[in-house]
């Protein structure tokens, strides 16, 4: 079974920052895009920020200069800093690999909390 789980998650005030973590299990990290995407009420599933294969990485303009992401394929390990954080950044936040497209992932786990306020 592939298993992703995240941790780092809390409140904070606005302009803190937060360091959001996840360990996979059951699938070779190497192999795989992994993205950090964020849900919050009301509003559509955004992917925050990915890292491909090869290590390139990419941002949505709402987090370009604030968040971070990056990888150890030894440890399966993905992580999310994140600086300057602002209230609309509110949101459960998880990790996944490979986008389907419309917001589907092949995997993702279950999210961990950021309330910013």
């Amino acid at each position: 079974d592939v298993q992703l789980v995240e941790s780092g998650g809390g409140s904070v005030q606005p302009g803190e920052s937060l360091r959001l973590s996840c360990v996979a299990s059951g699938i070779t990290f190497s192999r795989h895009d992994m993205s950090w995407v964020r849900q919050a009420p009301g509003k559509e599933r955004e992917g925050v920020a990915v890292i491909d294969r090869t290590g390139t990485t990419k941002y949505a303009d709402s987090v370009k200069g604030r968040f971070s992401i990056s990888k150890d394929n030894a440890r399966n390990w993905l992580d999310l800093q994140m600086d300057s954080l602002e209230p609309e950044d509110t949101a459960l936040y998880f990790c996944a690999a490979d986008a389907l497209g419309d917001g589907r992932y092949r995997y993702r786990g279950q999210g961990t909390q950021v309330t910013v306020s």
